[in-house]
């Protein structure tokens, strides 16, 4: 039986605009089995954002084709296409006059739950990732720690049952000690929920815990794709580069 794709993106190359002669992302193809966790890992500049923006129609391909759930994102409706994904962004991206649970319900909101329903989806989101609704769903975000906020981002991202999550570095401002908490509790909740998760990150340990599958950008192209467990036997220029940063910062996860 072949491998249902969630995701899949055809031979797509991005332009910044029309006229640009630099292509950001250059005839960029992967897949992304349901339930998988597909990490892009690469360094700053290297194309990671741009192709997250492609995967939930923010911008376009200017070439190929990417492919949700079987469809092109341009046969999506737009805001339909987004309300189905998940986006977490470094530092949460959370609307500093919203309350948490405002904050946690705004998807179900426009999406026009009942009352009810919607409080109730709250709590339990605020419980999946660790937070008791009675302490923090009537604070301000700048009443949160950095931890804190990574986790009502996570909550939000998931709190209208999305199939897809899109994960831009959401740990990548937290210390070392928060930074390895959230792995593993993300880790745990991937397993659980069986999301399709696409995760950002330019940290290749990050990459080797969290992923199923790891594709390397490098300008804009895909120069290496492996399991986590052959990764780090490639023999690519800019595998072994990160390897060599890694040893750098300690033994192998």
């Amino acid at each position: 039986m072949a491998v249902e794709n969630t995701i899949e993106v055809r031979g797509a190359s991005w332009r910044a605009t029309p006229e640009s002669s630099k292509e950001i992302l250059v005839n960029v193809s992967l897949a992304v089995p349901k339930g998988r966790t597909l990490v892009l890992l690469g360094r700053s500049g290297s194309g990671k954002t741009s192709l997250l923006k492609l995967i939930n129609g923010m911008q376009w391909p200017t070439s190929g084709e990417v492919r949700v759930e079987g469809r092109t994102t341009r046969e999506w409706e737009a805001i339909r296409l987004r309300r189905h994904i998940g986006y977490v962004i470094q530092e949460a991206g959370l609307f500093p006059h919203f309350t948490v649970a405002e904050n946690v319900g705004l998807v179900p909101k426009l999406e026009n739950w009942p009352a009810a329903k919607l409080a109730a989806r709250v709590e339990e989101m605020l419980r999946l990732v660790g937070l008791d609704a009675r302490e923090f769903a009537h604070r301000r975000p700048r009443e949160l720690s950095g931890g804190q906020r990574q986790r009502v981002g996570v909550a939000r991202a998931l709190a209208a049952d999305p199939p897809i999550l899109l994960m831009d570095e959401p740990f990548g401002a937290l210390d070392p000690v928060t930074r390895t908490e959230l792995r593993l509790e993300f880790r745990a909740l991937a397993q659980r929920l069986e999301k399709t998760i696409v995760f950002v990150t330019h940290d290749l340990r990050e990459a080797l815990f969290l992923a199923s599958d790891i594709v390397l950008l490098e300008k804009g192209r895909v120069v290496a794709s492996a399991k986590p467990e052959e990764f780090l036997r490639l023999q690519h220029p800019e595998v072994l580069a990160f390897t060599a940063s890694l040893e750098l910062n300690g033994a192998p996860a």
